[in-house]
């Protein structure tokens, strides 16, 4: 065979394989393979979310004044502003008409509506919502209802084939593909609790609440965000396993609420330098580096230093692991730790207890500045306990100039004036000896600003 021969031979195999990857019907005798039959059964339990609803405007205080408005003839203005969102959700209890979504998706809702592929529409009952892991239960009263088996989402690995199937830019049911891109994801501010789901399967505003599931057609994740800079799908988006929001749905169909629960130990992630440090022969598990007084971490014995390694027989990779793992069990659960401490492994029994608050009874600075607000120290069951000092905003009124300069509650206050705060006691002392305008630096989530208030 001559060189000439040779090249055209090779040609005619290029131009071969595209045109018999396009053939229809069959290859090889073989049906093609498709999604189809698995999405025919699945999507069915997949649904689509309405709401509406409204939030207040934020205004000139003057303008709510009747008399002020009464004296310069200012007509009466509307205070409040009607909202719509659309999202998906998940069908997982037939019997009683229970959709899991996202807590975002009817967040502030006055009404839901819920339409299924059939084109049937009712309307939803709120059951219970988490804003701390984003995840609602609400319900409908309807027949002939289909809901979605679960997988065991700690069985996924990175390259599962996995689908998202949800309402993108409310264009109705859509189906997109891909694999799992990246498992226990966390430290990116989405939740309060993050052990996400990565995936390159599309997912963009709608999909939230929608299903992530794989092959067979088993529930693996709730979609709810997306990484992008524009808006739109880069290929980059997170779901909440299936078996953390099963947690979280038993609790709000039982309670209307996650009562989150408490170990109390601060604690930090297990670093190759630490690992090297305490002798530790790898650098899973968490550091303990501090015991909450009377928390059921003290009355078990633990001790800062010490490296929980597992929890009721279940590696523990880092701190994030460990605090996901308590907030997400019930007051009162047993927990079983195996603990590394001076070299030696120690097995440690304590009872999850419920959140403590180190200041009840939320107090009020003397400061016409701060007029309307109320704080509270930042207590062991927030987010950022032990990685932020300050105190905790509760309440605060609309009108106050606090409020119009951005002050929002759930902000920590860290400073005044460049001067740290560390607690309530210290804080209401400071700013009642303060004149002037006052300079906040306050974190909220994963960001930090400063707020002045004149």
């Amino acid at each position: 065979m001559n060189t000439r021969t040779c090249i055209l031979l090779l040609l005619l195999l290029a131009f071969t394989v595209p045109v018999l990857a396009q053939l229809p019907g069959a290859v090889g005798g073989q049906p093609l393979p498709s999604l189809a039959p698995m999405l025919e059964r699945v999507t069915p339990a997949v649904v689509n979310i309405s709401t509406e609803g409204h939030v207040k405007l934020r205004m000139n205080p003057l303008f709510e004044d009747p008399f002020f408005r009464r004296f310069f003839n200012i007509p009466d203005m509307p205070n409040q502003r009607k909202t719509q969102s659309l999202g998906s959700g998940v069908i997982v209890d037939a019997s009683r008409g229970l959709v899991l979504t996202n807590h975002h998706v009817i967040a502030n809702a006055d009404a839901i509506t819920v339409k299924l592929t059939d084109g049937r529409e009712f309307k939803a009952k709120l059951i219970g919502a988490d804003p701390e892991t984003d995840l609602a239960v609400i319900q409908i009263k309807a027949d002939k209802l289909m809901a979605l088996a679960s997988a065991n989402s700690d069985a996924l690995r990175v390259g599962d084939f996995v689908v998202a199937i949800g309402n993108p830019f409310g264009l109705g049911q859509t189906v997109t593909s891909g694999i799992v891109s990246a498992l226990e994801r966390s430290g990116l501010g989405i939740t309060g609790y993050e052990d996400l789901i990565q995936t390159d399967a599309s997912i963009n505003p709608g999909n939230s609440g929608g299903a992530l599931v794989n092959l067979r057609g088993e529930l693996v994740g709730i979609n709810t965000a997306i990484y992008s800079q524009s808006g739109g799908n880069i290929g980059i988006g997170f779901a909440i396993p299936i078996n953390m929001a099963q947690r979280v749905m038993e609790q709000l169909v039982q309670f209307g609420e996650v009562n989150r629960g408490f170990l109390g130990a601060e604690m930090q992630n297990l670093t190759p330098d630490l690992a090297a440090a305490f002798g530790l022969p790898n650098a899973s598990g968490a550091v303990l580096v501090n015991i909450v007084p009377g928390s059921p971490a003290d009355k078990a014995g633990l001790r800062a230093g010490d490296v929980v390694v597992t929890v009721n027989d279940k590696a523990v990779r880092d701190a994030t692991d460990l605090r996901n793992t308590v907030g997400l069990m019930r007051v009162g659960d047993d927990l079983r730790l195996d603990v590394l401490r001076d070299g030696k492994r120690l097995r440690v029994s304590a009872k999850v207890g419920a959140r403590m608050t180190a200041n009840a009874s939320p107090e009020s600075p003397r400061n016409e500045r701060l007029a309307g607000l109320s704080v509270q120290d930042l207590g062991p069951e927030h987010p950022a306990y032990g990685n932020l000092s300050g105190v905790v905003v509760q309440e605060i009124s609309p009108r106050s100039p606090a409020f119009q300069a951005g002050l929002r509650p759930g902000d920590v206050i860290a400073a005044v004036n460049n001067q740290e705060v560390s607690g309530v006691n210290e804080f209401v002392a400071l700013v009642g000896e303060l004149q002037g305008q006052l300079v906040l630096r306050v974190h909220r989530g994963n960001q930090a600003a400063f707020l002045v208030i004149k």
